[in-house]
């Protein structure tokens, strides 16, 4: 027969059997056990007040279910008589889970780009994390760590079951062009012990502005004996993109608005980089 037992004990608890009985009496009654050889599990034999002898099965080395999920023993009972007897059972040793795993990360930095005009619910990126336990031990629930900034809770959503991170504010290359979020994975076994990656998203720069024109100062009336050269108005012009986005040109055109008129002034421009005077 096979009898099947589930442990969780540490090194040297013992684990008694249930009774095993032989009709005869005397020297051909049971007087000996013996377990096959095994690195995890010993035989402790005790003998009782009333004569008999009784097994124990003595854990000798921590169980690890997720090395081996179970362990397949002989038991061997002999009597003293001539000719010898024996008889034999299968233990079958289930070893159960303990949340002894923390969540591990696949990695743990993620990095991602987005354009500044990427739209709501658009999937940033899905953090991974898995463990080596089972059932309500191996769940893993997601969170934002504390860490967090308000702002960050504000741009982005996090599905606490799949791990997907997703923009839910608008963002803003001028207003921030990078952001760290800290998310936290955390089985649902008990004395769970929170794990942590970071996921950094940078913000891409698209043309969403338009160049600003200031009129810092004028000069007028113009004499009609100015000299050329002769300054007559102070114009600045930015624009809060950047890299190619951010370069201004200015152009003249006449009152009209038509850019193929002639002007009717010779009136020039300066060019910057980021910043235009005229």
């Amino acid at each position: 027969p096979m009898r099947n037992r589930n442990v969780t004990g540490d090194p040297d608890s013992p684990f008694p059997f249930p009774s095993t009985i032989d009709p005869d009496v005397g020297i051909n009654s049971i007087q000996t056990y013996e377990l096959v050889t095994n690195e995890y599990f010993s035989l402790n034999i005790q003998t009782r007040n009333v004569g008999g002898k009784s097994p124990e099965l003595v854990l000798e080395k921590t169980l690890d279910r997720e090395i081996h999920s179970n362990h397949e023993l002989v038991l061997i009972a002999k009597d003293g008589g001539i000719p010898e007897r024996s008889g034999t059972v299968a233990i079958s040793i289930i070893v159960e889970d303990a949340n002894d795993n923390s969540p591990v990360y696949s990695q743990s930095v993620y990095r991602v780009s987005l354009p500044e005009n990427t739209p709501r619910g658009t999937l940033v990126l899905t953090v991974n994390a898995t463990d080596l336990d089972e059932g309500y031990n191996a769940e893993i629930a997601y969170s934002l760590s504390g860490h967090t900034s308000d702002r960050v809770s504000e741009l982005f959503s996090l599905d606490s079951k799949s791990g997907e991170i997703r923009v839910k504010g608008n963002l803003d290359f001028e207003e921030n062009d990078v952001f760290e979020i800290n998310v936290q994975a955390k089985d649902k076994g008990p004395y769970a012990i929170p794990v942590y990656c970071e996921v950094l998203v940078t913000i891409t720069d698209v043309n969403d502005n338009a160049p600003e024109v200031t009129l810092t100062s004028l000069f007028s009336p113009v004499g009609e004996d100015a000299l050329p050269g002769t300054v007559v108005a102070v114009i600045s012009a930015a624009d809060r993109d950047s890299g190619a986005n951010g370069q201004i040109q200015c152009q003249n055109r006449n009152v009209t608005g038509d850019p193929d008129s002639p002007l009717p002034l010779p009136f020039h421009h300066c060019r910057l980089s980021d910043t235009v005077q005229q």
